[in-house]
């Protein structure tokens, strides 16, 4: 049986073709099962979202994402940085063995620094040993997270000699501040984003002139803490001056002091320093620092030494001053 008014389409007036009108409680259920079903909260809605509402909808995702964002990314830098961090304190322990086996000394000239960083030393000073293996591997640590792709920012070569005549030439182009440097020859090509202090490999580190004195003796220097080794780096590394200016570019390290004064960290670069502690170094703060006994801590480019905010290059303007 079905509710309802006459069916005037059936035939005869016969009563099947009539509808019967609905009982009280039947009427009752429709109207609640339509108010459900046509409610604004409910999921089953023939008026569906009209366009304000859509409009609406899209400005709140499009609100939350400007405001996540920015988030997301400081967390991904925050994690690079670490990251950078991290690395530098494994290499803070391969140097310490090398060290330790070299009583105290650092390798004789950058070119076996880079040596080192690849994985293998060339001792210049021993003619039984031309090329030695690292005791512990640098790979996967040799560049730092936000510096991970090859970079072509000029070129840079560094020869050592072996026995008085064979010697080993190395080639390489430099990198910037989101580029890691590269070994190019000999190969197979090999990249890094840090660089050493080269001062720790020359004798002009304490003003001594020896030819036979290797550089410093990590045992016995003082002011450790504030001697920088490794840092990140455009290049395998350089000697910085208290009278080299600041570089005019955020975007590519170069100068003494600019290979290292890069804006890779929010205004920091990271340092590991020859008390093998690593930490956050201010980019104004590199003025500051060790880099050889002699080295001017208070020099033009300090609070101390008298450097006004204008000054700096206008990217390095807001950072902290030292």
């Amino acid at each position: 049986m079905r509710c309802g008014k006459p069916n005037a389409g059936s035939a005869g007036g016969a009563q099947r073709g009539w509808d019967y009108p609905c009982p009280p409680v039947c009427k009752s259920f429709s109207r609640s099962r339509l108010s459900i079903i046509h409610h604004q909260s409910s999921l089953i809605s023939d008026r569906g979202f009209t366009l304000i509402e859509l409009l609406a909808v899209i400005a709140i995702i499009a609100l939350l994402m400007a405001i996540l964002l920015p988030a997301l990314q400081r967390v991904r830098k925050q994690a690079k940085a670490l990251t950078c961090r991290a690395n530098l304190k494994q290499w803070g322990m391969i140097l310490a063995l090398y060290t330790e086996d070299s009583q105290g000394r650092f390798p004789d000239a950058i070119s076996s620094g880079i040596w080192l960083l690849r994985g293998s030393i060339l001792d210049a000073n021993d003619t039984n040993k031309p090329g030695i293996d690292q005791p512990v591997s640098g790979k996967g640590i040799a560049c730092c997270p936000a510096a991970v792709k090859p970079g072509n920012n000029g070129t840079f070569s560094a020869s050592v000699s072996h026995a008085g005549s064979m010697e080993w030439h190395l080639e390489g182009t430099g990198g910037s501040t989101f580029e890691a440097w590269q070994l190019t020859s000999p190969g197979p090509p090999f990249r890094s984003s840090y660089g050493f202090n080269e001062w720790l490999f020359s004798t002009r580190f304490s003003g001594l002139m020896s030819p036979n004195w290797l550089g410093p003796d990590a045992f016995s220097v003082r002011g450790k803490a504030n001697i920088p080794v490794l840092l990140d780096c455009a290049n395998p590394g350089n000697r910085p001056d208290a009278r080299d200016r600041p570089p005019m570019s955020e975007d590519h390290g170069v100068g003494r002091m600019g290979v290292f004064c890069m804006n890779r960290h929010e205004g920091h670069t990271n340092g590991l320093f020859l008390d093998w502690s690593v930490r956050r170094v201010g980019l104004k703060e590199l003025w500051t620092l060790k880099w050889y006994m002699d080295f001017d801590t208070a020099g033009r480019w300090t609070k101390a030494g008298g450097v006004k905010p204008e000054d700096w290059p206008e990217w390095m303007r807001a950072f902290k001053d030292y």
